[in-house]
């Protein structure tokens, strides 16, 4: 039997598409559908690693996470990394497939058309319904005759399309009508609901807009979704790290600094530190919003070198050694970690046409990038302790994945973790070496993403460190800045949308209880 369809497009990017799929994931899991999320395409530089060791966009990861399945490539066909304004990685079925430019990417769409339309319909063997994302906006004129990911999809799925608007940005009424004016007539017939998303204030204001909108267009309304400012989820892209709009803490007794390189990646390793009480985090860009943190995070990042420059051009580097030898602690991941060493080498130009750059030097380790990407599943043990930022830590066990392109190395360096299992298979050392750590304990690199999400090594580093300031953390409660989760995302969608209506368009019959996903 086939699984059915439903497919959420936007009138533009950050409109709330992927929250809105993992909403309805959750949301008909609880309700005992089967159901996975698909994206035929995603550009992203958060991503993650499938149990097979796949590579796929983080949000896909998170969204059959909010189903109450484990990822597969499947979910997330084409991903693309991008390396510079015009040129990305292209990661196809979860391995590096070609770097390419934009340009001849957009040709070559046509050749990945198979790959997307067998992807979704592996998945629609497997599940009862695939809730679809698209990207974008399914009327951009320039880019509809290659169209992969918006209303190709559809078509070939023969799914239903949920068109959001954000009215948060404004002009949401011309945003929907404009879209659904250009799109053509047998795409326009798939549009079965609208939404608006990011409202704020009194629902019956819109209530003439929203007449207007089902007058004008013959499209019903599903529904009004508010604005929420803590989902409780990864974000997708850098825009979500924009917080403006949320008040700083006021019992803030630690400061951590994280530097925003201009090609982070996977920032949602850090989400779990800004949710502890007590704890501020702050993603800083320029040199006079660094101050006095106490502690100095460099992200990872899916171009070293170039964002090794970008940090030298700005006087961040300087600001990193000199707050280094103050006693500030500095912990680096993947491509942060690399930084942190003396020197990059990329002899093959795997990364850039650099062929050799000179690091922070606060690690004695050297990395040398190579055409092979290590995609892992990890489960590790911290190996070493002492005085520093892992006093407390010695012996943990962590769960995280790796995914980097770089061997990093150096003689005599003391690799605090160990891994003891990738992607499913026992490792025993030298092998399961990871990361180096400075004599002090004070510098820190790691391969591994999703360190921090590990509350026991995360809490007894936050001890440390407010160790170190003479502070007292206040207690952590297992409550507090947890936002609303999938669990709370679903409850929302359930209070403000037209359930039985999505649940025709879906093709399903709407089931009265709730089951747990644990």
């Amino acid at each position: 039997m086939t699984g059915r369809t439903i497919m959420v497009q936007g009138t533009m990017s950050h409109v709330g598409k992927t929250v809105l799929v993992a909403a309805l994931c959750r949301l008909f899991a609880q309700d005992g559908v089967h159901v996975a999320p698909f994206k035929a395409q995603n550009m992203s530089l958060n991503s993650y690693v499938t149990p097979q060791g796949g590579e796929i966009g983080r949000a896909q990861a998170m969204q059959a996470e909010a189903a109450g399945i484990e990822p597969t490539v499947q979910m997330n066909p084409i991903l693309l990394k991008p390396e510079s304004d015009h040129r990305s990685q292209v990661v196809v079925l979860g391995k590096p497939k070609m770097r390419t430019s934009a340009r001849d990417y957009h040709r070559r769409k046509t050749e990945l058309w198979p790959v997307v339309a067998e992807a979704l319909d592996d998945l629609r063997r497997e599940y009862e319904l695939v809730v679809v994302e698209g990207a974008g906006s399914p009327a951009e004129i320039n880019l509809m005759a290659q169209d992969i990911v918006n209303m190709r999809v559809a078509r070939h799925a023969e799914a239903p399309v949920v068109l959001v608007g954000d009215i948060d940005r404004g002009g949401v009424f011309a945003s929907l009508v404009g879209t659904l004016s250009l799109l053509e007539a047998q795409d326009r017939a798939l549009v079965g609901a609208l939404v608006i998303n990011k409202f704020r204030g009194d629902r019956s204001i819109l209530d003439p807009g929203l007449r207007f909108l089902e007058e004008h267009t013959g499209v019903p309304v599903a529904g009004v979704l508010p604005y929420v400012g803590d989902l409780g989820i990864a974000e997708e892209d850098s825009l979500g790290l924009e917080r403006a709009d949320e008040p700083l803490p006021t019992d803030t007794v630690l400061d951590i600094a994280v530097i925003r390189l201009p090609h982070i990646a996977n920032f949602d390793d850090f989400d779990p530190l800004r949710r502890e009480p007590g704890v501020l985090l702050r993603y800083v860009s320029a040199l006079p919003e660094l101050g006095t943190p106490d502690l100095i995070i460099l992200p990872g990042t899916k171009t070293t070198m170039a964002d090794l420059s970008w940090l030298r051009e700005r006087g961040l580097d300087r600001a990193v050694i000199d707050g280094h030898a103050r006693g500030t602690p500095v912990f680096g991941v993947c491509g942060g970690y690399q930084m942190l060493g003396e020197a990059i080498l990329d002899p093959d130009h795997v990364e850039s046409d650099q062929g050799h750059a000179q690091g922070l030097g606060l690690l004695p380790v050297t990395t040398v990038f190579s055409a092979t990407k290590a995609t892992h599943r990890v489960n590790a043990v911290v190996a070493t302790a002492g005085s520093g930022l892992l006093q407390e830590c010695g012996g943990q066990r962590l769960q995280g994945y790796e995914i980097h392109m770089g061997r990093t190395t150096g003689p005599g360096v003391a690799s605090p973790f160990r891994i003891v299992e990738r992607s499913g298979q026992a490792v025993d050392q030298p092998d399961g070496a990871d990361g180096a750590m400075d004599a002090r304990g004070r510098v820190l690199g790691t391969y591994m993403h999703g360190l921090f999400r590990n509350d026991g090594f995360r809490r007894a580093v936050l001890r440390r460190l407010a160790q170190w300031k003479g502070v007292t953390l206040p207690e952590a409660t297992g409550e507090e800045g947890s936002g609303l989760g999938y669990d709370g995302l679903a409850a929302l969608v359930r209070e403000h949308l037209d359930m039985p209506l999505i649940y025709r368009l879906a093709g399903l019959e709407q089931g009265a209880g709730l089951r747990s996903l644990g």
